[in-house]
């Protein structure tokens, strides 16, 4: 238990331990999110392209 106490800066490291790993997997999140946006919309405009040809 002391390993985790970490001198009585546990709390504080874990803490920051905690919310490096929520913003990494926001943000991974959101760039799956956009990258599949980001597909779609170029789908739509190469099926436009093909259309007017």
């Amino acid at each position: 238990m002391d390993a985790m106490a970490m001198g009585n800066y546990g709390m504080y490291v874990w803490s920051c331990f905690g919310i490096t790993l929520a913003v990494i997997l926001i943000s991974d999140v959101r760039a799956r999110l956009r990258h599949k946006q980001v597909y779609r919309e170029i789908e739509v405009r190469i099926k436009a392209l093909e259309e007017r040809k």
